[in-house]
């Protein structure tokens, strides 16, 4: 029976759609930065930010460019940060997440919990087991927008990527969690939606997985998983982790 039950987040949890590639985006982002003397056109705005992005990941291994998750392995805050500093700006850490902020939310087509997932979590809790977040994310926007769906309860502890330097399928990334909170991995599961990142890390790391492919799974076949879920369906992710799964 599992005992400790850890979560990925984007595709698992919570659905939600971004593009960052909108010509309105870009503008209404330039014109926050012309507040604070940072001058930017749009599209100079958009391809400092690409060179920037790629320069802080620079020499940092990459994976599979199909995720869901953008950028996880730095602090995009650093990136809003640099974009004032070209332009002669001096910004604190406030402002260059709040612009980082900003432009998530203009990014923003929905966000949304799947249906049932607040009652899963419930169910699991009120059973004592204990829930963790694993997630290849950004701690400006995450955080926030977990806030914002009243997830952030749930969980007796929350793994973002951004604060630890290193991302799914990492082993490194499972291992501080496990180490952190004393979790036993014989007990423990790992529920996720993409077979990369959550299910091959998780299995290096002697953890049991269940994976879901979700709307905004990557494209993937013949997932290796201890359950496999062809689609959503919260019910029965409670179930597995309940030992009620038939």
């Amino acid at each position: 029976m599992f005992e400790t039950c850890i979560f990925d987040l984007y595709g698992t949890l919570v659905d939600i759609h971004t593009d960052e590639n909108t010509p309105f985006l870009w503008g209404k982002l330039a014109a926050f930065y012309g507040f604070y003397g940072a001058r930017y056109e749009p599209q100079e705005l958009r391809a400092a930010y690409e060179r920037l992005t790629k320069e802080l990941q620079s020499g940092k291994e990459g994976i599979r460019h199909d995720a869901h998750e953008a950028c996880p392995e730095i602090e995009i805050e650093e990136v809003f940060a640099r974009l004032f500093a070209e332009k002669g700006c001096a910004a604190d850490e406030t402002l260059a997440i709040h612009a980082g902020q900003f432009f998530r939310i203009l990014s923003l087509d929905y966000f949304r919990l799947y249906d049932g997932t607040l009652q899963m979590l419930d169910a699991l809790r009120k059973a004592g087991k204990r829930v963790y977040l694993l997630s290849n994310a950004q701690r400006i926007f995450t955080e926030y927008e977990m806030n914002a769906l009243g997830l952030t309860k749930y969980f007796d502890g929350i793994f973002i990527s951004s604060e630890h330097g290193v991302k799914k399928p990492d082993v490194r990334f499972f291992e501080k969690l496990l180490k952190r909170y004393n979790i036993p991995r014989e007990t423990a599961v790992m529920i996720g939606n993409d077979g990369v990142c959550d299910v091959e890390g998780a299995k290096r790391a002697g953890l049991a997985t269940v994976y879901i492919h979700s709307n905004i799974s990557p494209n993937e076949t013949g997932v290796q998983a201890d359950y496999v879920l062809d689609h959503m369906d919260m019910d029965r992710v409670r179930c597995i982790l309940l030992g009620e799964e038939r």
